[in-house]
């Protein structure tokens, strides 16, 4: 079995009377790009709760590398090889560009910033830039976090998973509110990452350009349900998902 290989089996999650989640199967594939689409409100976003341990599926099970997870708290998942990236990046603002990912690269024991910083080591210095250069910020790792562009903090923050060792990268909107150039630098990254660096990558996304350019398999849920799977041309170009998502084509009356 390739590492990062996720499964979920019938999962559903319920609030108040209110199903999110129904009924989801789903496989993320190894080391390749898998698409989570659909309109707000579709359960994406509880999907990528359920798999990181922040919330309980009531029903169903979810596997990752061939043993559940279910119940797991975030750490012990997180521990596992499943890291997450959200929507506003979650990056510390004071920090420099260097000190973010060193803080990443700290151990179990080593669980505070505080202490990633003041037994900063030579090695741990040269592994932050490894991961600075590739994803082209070595030249701002002196700079404070909060003074990168909104992309770049995009970019530090794929860093800081990257120096984690994660094998599963969940990213929640890796390509919105950023440039053209920009974008296409990130589904660069992200193409590589899964052929070189071998990582397993799930994406929610509202960016119909970058799922087709970078995605090999692609969810279309709608109403807590998967409705329809396959590849990005296929499923997007699936006249269900253009009535229920895109909007292109009217209901004959």
């Amino acid at each position: 079995m390739k590492k990062g290989e996720l499964k979920l089996k019938r999962v559903s999650k319920c609030f108040k009377g209110f199903w999110a989640v129904q009924d989801v199967t789903a496989r993320f594939l190894p080391q390749k790009i898998t698409g989570l689409i659909g309109p707000n409100g579709a359960g994406k976003t509880t999907i990528f709760h359920i798999i990181t341990g922040e919330l309980s599926p009531d029903k169903g099970d979810v596997i990752y590398n061939g043993h559940s997870i279910k119940g797991l708290a975030p750490w012990q998942i997180s521990r596992l090889g499943i890291g997450r990236m959200f929507q506003d990046v979650r990056v510390f603002p004071k920090l420099s560009v260097l000190e973010n990912v060193i803080v990443a690269l700290q151990r179990p024991q080593e669980e505070t910033p505080f202490y990633a910083l003041t037994h900063r080591h030579k090695n741990k210095n040269k592994d932050a830039l490894k991961w600075l250069e590739f994803v082209g910020l070595a030249g701002q790792c002196h700079k404070k976090a909060e003074d990168l562009s909104y992309g770049q903090q995009k970019l530090l923050a794929i860093a800081r998973l990257l120096a984690r060792g994660f094998d599963l990268l969940l990213l929640d909107e890796p390509v919105a509110g950023i440039s053209i150039p920009m974008v296409e630098k990130i589904l660069r990254l992200l193409r590589e990452l899964t052929e070189r660096w071998k990582k397993t990558i799930t994406i929610v996304e509202h960016n119909m350009g970058a799922i087709l350019d970078v995605t090999d398999w692609v969810y279309f849920m709608n109403e807590g349900r998967i409705y329809f799977s396959g590849r990005p041309d296929h499923v997007l170009g699936a006249k269900e998902v253009k009535e229920l998502y895109l909007g292109l084509v009217k209901e004959k009356r």
